[in-house]
């Protein structure tokens, strides 16, 4: 997954003429199209909200090499020096850690482990658990106008380093804190990413919404929540909206 985010250089722009800047365009919507039409593949495109960017796009495909190609494309798509990179950020889909495994079910879900209803309530649970895994490794985003996103990092150090507790300590903390998010699912689309080793931060967080008051208010909840207030460090955030291209352009004034 491919976060990428310009700032329009204008004076280069500007440059153009008139029959220049519509092919320029053309020919950033015809690689639009291109890689929407690609199997397994989705890109999201937002008009940025403050000066941090202009223009943004996610890429979500498995295939690095394709991810790869498809970048150097979409810097390049408007002309040479037209859009200038502001910030990325690469990241993996990953199956979280505070799922609960199909050991777990019979003392999770039942006291009882002889109980006659325990074989159906375990198939629940085990297609609930399948179900989950595929959201998280595959998900579909939703055409929700505002998006935010934020990579977020452990906190090291001054006591409160988040690799010192024992595994099982800390599947249960990210479990209150995984629980903490599923209270906002109907109101904002969360997509965690992992980035451990891939960049300086661990995750990238992904935030779609029908509206930028609940994206704010759930984190209003997750950053003083335990577990972020202690070990969490989150980086710049950047919002946008999901707009058509042609809207975005004219919000770029392109």
């Amino acid at each position: 997954m491919l976060h990428l985010f310009y700032t329009v250089e204008y004076g280069q722009w500007q440059l153009f003429t008139q029959s220049e800047q519509i092919e320029a365009k053309t020919n950033l919507a015809s690689l639009v199209q291109e890689i929407r039409a690609t199997e397994q593949t989705q890109l999201l495109m937002f008009s940025m909200v403050s000066p941090k960017a202009d223009l943004g796009f996610m890429l979500v495909t498995p295939d690095l090499q394709v991810a790869n190609a498809f970048e150097k494309r979409l810097t390049l798509a408007l002309g040479a020096d037209v859009l200038s990179p502001a910030y990325s950020y690469f990241s993996m889909t990953e199956q979280s850690d505070c799922l609960s495994s199909h050991d777990e079910y019979p003392e999770s879900i039942r006291a009882d482990p002889d109980s006659p209803e325990l074989a159906t309530e375990l198939e629940q649970a085990n297609a609930q658990m399948i179900n989950d895994r595929d959201e998280k490794l595959y998900p579909i985003l939703p055409n929700w106008p505002v998006f935010c996103f934020s990579p977020l990092g452990k906190h090291r150090g001054d006591g409160q380093n988040s690799s010192l507790p024992a595994a099982d300590q800390r599947k249960a903390l990210l479990a209150a804190y995984a629980r903490l998010g599923r209270r906002w699912q109907d109101r904002v689309f969360q997509v965690i990413t992992g980035s451990s080793g891939l960049d300086s931060m661990e995750w990238g967080i992904t935030l779609l919404s029908q509206d930028t008051t609940h994206i704010k208010n759930l984190m209003d909840e997750m950053r003083f929540d335990p577990v972020a207030a202690n070990f969490a460090e989150f980086g710049d955030f950047y919002l946008g909206l999901q707009l058509p291209l042609d809207e975005i352009y004219r919000r770029l004034q392109l």
